[in-house]
This record gives C-alpha cells, sequence and structure tokens, in this order.
C-alpha cells in the first residue's frame, strides 16, 4: 500500500510493449503483473499463492489499483510473463524501471554508492521442510537412476510400489494433516532410502552407479537427518532430533543444489 501511495503506477505498461502484442485477446496489465512478481518475491509466495493474494487481498488490489471485486488472474499467468521476458532479454527490466522511479525522486544518486544490509544470496530452488526434503532426494535418485540404468532399477526396487509412493512433484503433493501419520511417513522415506543405498552398494550392481551425483547426495542427505539402531525387536530406522542435526552452514538443504544452505539471522530464515 505504501508503494501505491508514494510511487504511484510504479510499471508503466508501456515499458513492456516490445514484448506484448497489440492484437489478439487482451491479458492482463504487463505492468501490474511487474508489480506482482516483486511482491512475490519479497513476500516468497509460490505463483499459486500470489495468484490467491491478488484475488482475495485488498491491500495488493490497492497495490495493483483494482476493483475489490477484481477476479484476478490465474497462477499460470506469471509463469508465462516471466517467460516472456527471458525470451525477449528483458530480465533486468523490471529493475531498470524500479531505478528510474526511485531516481526521480531523490531517493538514489546515478552513479552513487547504494548502501544495503542486505547479507544472504537466495537460492533458486524450493524450500522444503524435513519431509518433503527426504521425500524430493529420494525421487532424484529415482529420476537419476532410471535415466541412468532403467534396466537394472527395474529389477532392483519395487517399482510400483515406489513409484506411487515418488512419483508425485513435491509441489503437487500434500503430506498427511496428522503429525503421527508425518512421522510415519518420514519413517518410510527412512527406510527406503537406506535401502536403496545398499541395493546400489550391493557387490551386483554396477559399480559405476555408486558415482552418480545423486547417490552421493541422497548418502549424505540420510547422514545428516537419519541413523538406525539395534534393539531386540531389530534393526530400527530413526531420525534425529532437531538438537542433534548439523549446523546449517554443512546441512545440505535442496537435492539439486548442494551448495544451498539454511540461514538464521535476526529472527529471519532463508536457503541460500
Amino acid at each position: 500500500m505504501r508503494v501505491r501511495d508514494e510511487l504511484g503506477e510504479l510499471f508503466a505498461d508501456a515499458g513492456f510493449a516490445e514484448a506484448f502484442g497489440s492484437r489478439g485477446r487482451p491479458g492482463w496489465s504487463p505492468g501490474q503483473l511487474a508489480l506482482v512478481t516483486v511482491l512475490q518475491f519479497a513476500e516468497n509466495l509460490t505463483d499459486r499463492a500470489a495468484a490467491h493474494r491478488v484475488r482475495y487481498g485488498m491491500d495488493l488490489k490497492y497495490a495493483l489499483g483494482l476493483e475489490l471485486d477484481d477476479p484476478g488472474f490465474d497462477a499460470s499467468v506469471l509463469s508465462e510473463f516471466r517467460t516472456r521476458l527471458v525470451a525477449h532479454g528483458m530480465e533486468e527490466k523490471v529493475l531498470d524501471l524500479l531505478l528510474t522511479a526511485l531516481k526521480d525522486r531523490g531517493l538514489v544518486k546515478a552513479g552513487g554508492r547504494q548502501r544495503t544490509d542486505f547479507t544472504r544470496v537466495l537460492a533458486a530452488v524450493r524450500d522444503l521442510n524435513r519431509l518433503e526434503l527426504a521425500r524430493e532426494t529420494m525421487r532424484a535418485m529415482l529420476e537419476a537412476l532410471a535415466c541412468a540404468a532403467p534396466d537394472w532399477l527395474a529389477g532392483a526396487v519395487p517399482v510400483r510400489e515406489w513409484a506411487d509412493r515418488y512419483s508425485p512433484r513435491t509441489h503437487s503433493w500434500h503430506p498427511p494433516a496428522s503429525t503421527s501419520k508425518r512421522e510415519e511417513m518420514a519413517l518410510v522415506y527412512g527406510r527406503d532410502g537406506f535401502a536403496l543405498l545398499e541395493t546400489v552398494h550391493a557387490p551386483d550392481a554396477p559399480a559405476w552407479l555408486r558415482e552418480l551425483p545423486a547417490v552421493q547426495v541422497l548418502r549424505t542427505m540420510w547422514v545428516q537427518n537419519y541413523h538406525r539402531t539395534v534393539s531386540e525387536a531389530g534393526a530400527e530406522v530413526k531420525r534425529w532430533k532437531s538438537k542433534d542435526l548439523p549446523p546449517g552452514r554443512l546441512r545440505l538443504a535442496s537435492p539439486y543444489d548442494t551448495d544451498s544452505r539454511y540461514g538464521l539471522k535476526q529472527g529471519s530464515w532463508w536457503t541460500g
């Protein structure tokens, strides 16, 4: 709301004219989509969550200059908007327009050094809780094996059972609401992960499979999050408690970007 009050129409449609045609079915204002994209990033919202905020949030409607009964747009519009900007080489257009608006109001000076307290670099990965991280790591490992050794994988794991368990992508998968069921599911993932690592390292498995990056990531992720104990009932898989996890600077935060780490400073946390 303060952006609207002090900066007015921050992103005019004319600034994006070269990426959008003047003919065809009317679409959403690229200037409004640019502002939604900026606010979406500032609040760490998914496309679906950002579209929901535009549809139901009075503050977003005010910032965009929309009527209260405006129905908003489908979440896919944001992805299409970003793709169009990249296709036309306009990735920095939003920043350029923002800097121009700030300069016109005397908030920044040309050629000067702007002070910032920002001390983090955000990773281009999805933020995952521990349950989602375990599931997505298993999924990444299985996809890597399916590409590298499909015939071996088909005979080494329960394909039908694991396909039902790990096929859906994390962003379209909804974990159980019950805490006990989530804990039970986390242990299922843990047992599957240990079983898969043992299968890959078995004497009859191709030796080169052990060198796949996804295998190394799964092994590291499981060492950091799970452990096995032996009791009278036999071997059991357990999760490390939060207090026993490695520090954020060492703990993997994504199976796809092994440089990503969890950060926490002054009550604000991020993955980067």
